[in-house]
């Protein structure tokens, strides 16, 4: 309170989210704990476009700060949020030191790069041919016209847990050359060695997502944040958590070993980990074994969680939007072949559909998959956002939802208007578009993401039909970093297609 009155920062200026947030995190911990809170910062930032949500935190919602926080040029670095949730080493999600950014992100984007699409394009059709084999079997007959309830027996696919196999499946192929299996056994079940060389057995999904869950509800007070995480496990709530966390630990260091062994044999393969070890001339990079687990572990995580809740949602937005899915299916349907008998759609020949990418981007500005707000750290001499001077240690952040539900950018911002994105008004507002952030240190997968949501959308919209429970039904969402959705299911026919004009 002493702190908060001296106002050594000049942060006193700013409206508080809560009488307490100055003083303490508090505030923004119970805000986490409702699973809600960028939707609720949404409300908050249509009165202030700054708002002070703990003692040393601020977070804007007015879209001039962008360029200021994430930009090319900024000065703003990670802040120690990223320093107390990393491991033994930092990966290129997490790490702090702009030239050890600079080293990382010069290795890996020979791995992520846009040429390497046609090289791993058949392992995406691959799961694709997987999911719809599933999906044939699961096929009921067509929903009676008019009707708008869905009877339960008749929901046979649970639309969010399959696109999750795919995407797991998917990155784990591209990244390690590994066949995890989860379309094939339809659960995502793994078996795992611990340190002292005991297996277990787990769910990848529930352990990947908990232990984000945890960190998510009690990260906010960093100086206390390894205390909390340490003493919180004796209540159940956190301890379940807490045993998810430790089971997905096994994870990312399974999966190295096994791919480890495999270089080691030297097997030569068109993956992530290839590049990750040697350069294309061959030349080793050296790097340490903890440096490739924290790879391994944030492609398992980022490379699958962000792409399976976009594919969840650009369906769900669909189906509760019935022109511009027949809009879609138009574009579709001209676009591709009438007699080509493959299930799978070629991603060139859709990779270009202005309408397909336009419902996806629209997808991604609704329901971001990571609405957390990255938070950014103020250098030490100080910084100017939005012309107001904010003192050197501050930490500052936009949450995606909160950019993309800004009226003044986005019109009727609650509404899927796939339009937006069209033309010269849709290149006009890519600088405010945060799903996959912006700058230096945006997202390296993006380009593997629309590959794998474009392929599998085109597909089986194509393919099939889909019915909700109901047309006002909604998923479950909590917010974490991310997203943890609820289950999603529907019921699924093969669509009629007809000769199309000439």
């Amino acid at each position: 309170m002493v702190v908060y009155f001296r106002d050594p920062k000049g942060l006193r200026k700013f409206p508080n989210m809560s009488p307490l947030s100055g003083i303490s995190n508090i505030p923004f911990m119970m805000l986490a704990h409702s699973g809600a809170r960028s939707t609720q910062l949404v409300e908050l930032h249509k009165k202030h476009p700054v708002i002070r949500t703990g003692p040393n935190t601020l977070s804007y919602g007015d879209a001039r700060a962008i360029k200021d926080i994430y930009g090319h040029n900024t000065k703003c670095t990670k802040d120690t949020s990223y320093v107390i949730t990393a491991g033994s080493h930092y990966h290129l999600a997490d790490v702090i030191d702009k030239q050890d950014h600079s080293r990382k992100r010069k290795v890996l984007s020979a791995a992520y790069a846009l040429k390497n699409l046609e090289l791993w394009e058949h392992k995406v059709a691959d799961k694709t041919t997987k999911l719809i084999r599933h999906f044939d079997q699961c096929c009921t007959a067509p929903l009676p016209a008019g009707s708008k309830i869905v009877p339960k027996d008749e929901l046979t696919v649970d639309f969010r847990a399959w696109t999750n196999f795919f995407t797991l499946d998917a990155i784990a192929d591209i990244g390690l050359s590994e066949p995890l299996g989860f379309l094939d056994q339809g659960n995502d079940h793994i078996v795992c060695k611990r340190p002292d060389g005991s297996e277990y057995e787990c769910e990848l999904r529930p352990a990947l997502y908990q232990n984000a869950r945890k960190q998510s509800l009690l990260v906010w007070p960093y100086q206390w944040y390894k205390l909390i995480d340490k003493v919180s496990n004796v209540i159940p709530f956190y301890g379940r958590m807490g045993q998810r966390a430790r089971e997905w630990d096994g994870i990312p260091v399974e999966l190295a070993s096994r791919r480890w062994k495999r270089y080691q044999a030297g097997e030569k393969l068109d993956d992530f980990f290839q590049a990750l070890m040697e350069n294309k001339n061959g030349q080793a990079h050296a790097l340490e074994w903890g440096e490739i687990v924290a790879e391994v572990s944030i492609m398992m995580n980022a490379g699958s969680v962000t792409t399976a809740i976009a594919m969840a949602n650009v369906l769900l937005q669909l189906l509760k939007n019935p022109s511009v899915m027949a809009k879609l299916r138009a574009e579709l349907d001209h676009a591709i072949d009438d007699d080509d008998e493959d299930p799978v759609v070629s991603y060139d020949t859709v990779k270009h559909l202005p309408y397909l990418r336009a419902c996806l981007d629209e997808s991604l500005r609704l329901f971001p998959p990571t609405p957390h707000n990255l938070p950014r750290e103020v250098p030490s001499e100080g910084l100017s956002i939005m012309d107001d001077y904010i003192s050197g240690g501050v930490s500052v952040g936009m949450s995606a939802l909160v950019a993309h539900r800004n009226e003044a950018i986005f019109p009727q911002a609650d509404k899927y208007v796939p339009e937006r994105w069209l033309g010269e008004e849709g290149k006009n507002l890519q600088p405010y578009f945060l799903a996959f952030s912006a700058g230096a240190r945006g997202c390296i997968g993006r380009n593997i993401s629309y590959l794998e949501q474009t392929v599998l959308l085109a597909s089986i919209l194509r393919r099939y039909e889909f019915a909700l429970p109901s047309p006002d039904w909604e998923i479950e969402r909590l917010e974490t970093m991310n997203w943890i959705l609820g289950e999603m299911p529907v019921k699924v026919w093969r669509r009629q297609l007809s000769k199309l004009e000439p």
